[in-house]
């Protein structure tokens, strides 16, 4: 069966650098990618009654300028890759970015987005799109896997890998990291920020159960001391120069509700990787 890989598109360079990562990424594996592309109205929200209804030929508009933009896509892409493994599904669709994204991710059983940091403003002083954040944030059935614009298409080297050894792992949540780990042949560091308390039992059975979970792959554990986490996993991936963070978004926990303005600002200092969210599928 093929990996069902959703690509959102606003017709950027960031985005089709997305693109080109997530080919590159699953070139040996079948997979069904979604090339998707939300169109809506400056100012339109159906949720506020006092928003005007758009008109047909507004919407009409739109709709044309999206299908030409989307055509041309479809022609570079196309052109560019003739992998037998991979098949392409081009898609507009009206409404705003993430209720298009739930919907498509819902009904195609998607099992992952990858898309860019950035899109068409490549504004320079927004630490991630808000497109991104919102994505991490609120898609919480699927691992979201966002590509800077600058970054070249290959294989990361190693994955950073923070946790504090304080939840139950799952495989399931974990599948993903798996995956990319096995697919590049990439190590995965296990970073621990370190304060003074000892390991708890709960932490020793919980990291027993990380490493029965990552048997297969390799991976070795790392520990920083007295830093927040933020710093941490910042410093780490910077003097290593890894190529991809992963962590797992669980509320409540680890990261508390890990994309809050300051996470994002930390995160934006590595937003030369690859970060990988996975999540909890409680949640």
């Amino acid at each position: 069966m093929k990996k069902k890989i959703l690509l959102p598109t606003d017709f950027s360079k960031n985005a089709h650098n997305a693109i080109n990562y997530a080919i590159a990424l699953y070139k040996e594996e079948p997979c069904e990618f979604f090339i998707l592309h939300s169109y809506y109205l400056p100012g339109y929200d159906k949720n506020n009654l006092l928003s005007l209804e758009p008109t047909n030929k507004k919407i009409n508009e739109v709709k044309e300028r999206a299908e030409t933009n989307m055509e041309k896509l479809k022609t570079n892409v196309l052109a560019t890759t003739d992998n037998s493994n991979h098949t392409f599904n081009f898609l507009n669709e009206f409404g705003s970015f993430i209720d298009v994204l739930k919907k498509k991710v819902q009904k195609e059983d998607i099992k992952l987005i990858i898309m860019g940091t950035r899109g068409e403003t490549d504004d320079k002083n927004l630490i991630m799109g808000s497109n991104a954040v919102n994505t991490m944030e609120k898609i919480r059935n699927c691992p979201v896997l966002i590509i800077p614009g600058s970054f070249i298409c290959k294989a990361p080297n190693e994955i950073v890998y923070p946790t504090n050894f304080k939840t139950h792992y799952k495989e399931i949540e974990l599948a993903t990291l798996i995956e990319i780990a096995q697919l590049t042949n990439a190590t995965i560091r296990v970073l621990y920020i370190k304060k003074d308390r000892a390991f708890s039992k709960k932490q020793e059975e919980n990291k027993a159960l990380l490493d029965q979970i990552l048997d297969s792959i390799n991976s070795t554990h790392h520990e920083l001391f007295n830093l927040n986490i933020q710093k941490g996993v910042r410093c780490f991936a910077q003097s290593r120069d890894s190529e991809m963070i992963a962590f797992i978004n669980k509320e409540h926990h680890f990261f508390g509700s890990v994309f809050s303005h300051p996470m994002v600002k930390e995160l934006g200092d590595n937003a030369n990787v690859p970060i990988l969210a996975l999540h909890d599928l409680r949640n």
